[in-house]
């Protein structure tokens, strides 16, 4: 398997190789969707709180007698029922967390990947440098390389006009080649992966499986 490289203006100067493992797989949607949950999940931090009737200062005296007034029966004005009283079912502070495999996350990117190469979605360029570390440059780049609404760029980081530059530009994400993962790759309309990422990939790829 193999790609075009290009250079920052979008014309083709050469041919990269790509592996098999990691852009020839079939993508499973139910499967992406397993472990793209599961991802998603694990960000909640599920810290929300509230307070039930007895969390809820106050209501230790019962607001009138049982019987004879005409009213209906209350026992505490911290019941649900009342203003400022307790939430009823409320959120507590516990774990959203789904356990999902290495290999089963190491697989769901590799079908990521591949889906994105089969969709014409997957631009190689040779490196990823500008001269002056301004938005604007790295927004005329990306239009030359259509890289749509939400493009990720995976790199190894080396310059630090691109790092200052990148940040202001709506949509564009800037990670490294080992924080690559399957939702961030779905959701991205375009991967733009330098040569030397690309070659670092590969060999992440191949020492795990040697492994």
């Amino acid at each position: 398997m193999e790609t075009a490289v290009v250079n920052l203006k979008g014309e083709k100067i050469g041919k990269c190789e790509l592996s098999e493992v990691l852009f020839g797989q079939k993508p499973e949607p139910h499967f992406l969707y397993e472990v793209v949950t599961a991802h998603l999940a694990n960000q909640r931090a599920g810290s929300a709180d509230t307070k039930s009737k007895a969390e809820v200062s106050g209501g230790g005296k019962k607001p009138w007698k049982q019987k004879h007034t005409g009213r209906a029966r209350a026992g505490s004005n911290r019941s649900p029922l009342w203003r400022h009283g307790g939430v009823t079912f409320g959120p507590h502070p516990h774990s959203f967390r789904r356990e999902t495999t290495i290999n089963k996350r190491r697989l769901a990117l590799a079908q990521a990947l591949s889906a994105k190469y089969a969709e014409g979605n997957l631009i190689v360029v040779d490196k990823f440098d500008i001269a002056n570390p301004k938005t604007k440059e790295i927004c005329a780049v990306l239009k030359k390389l259509e890289a749509g609404r939400k493009p990720m760029l995976v790199s190894l980081r080396s310059s630090a006009n691109v790092e200052l530059a990148v940040r202001n530009v709506p949509g564009l994400s800037n990670i490294r080649p080992t924080e690559l993962n399957a939702y961030e790759v779905l959701n991205s309309t375009r991967i733009i992966i330098t040569k030397d990422a690309m070659d670092k990939l590969g060999g992440l790829w191949a020492g795990k499986e040697q492994k």
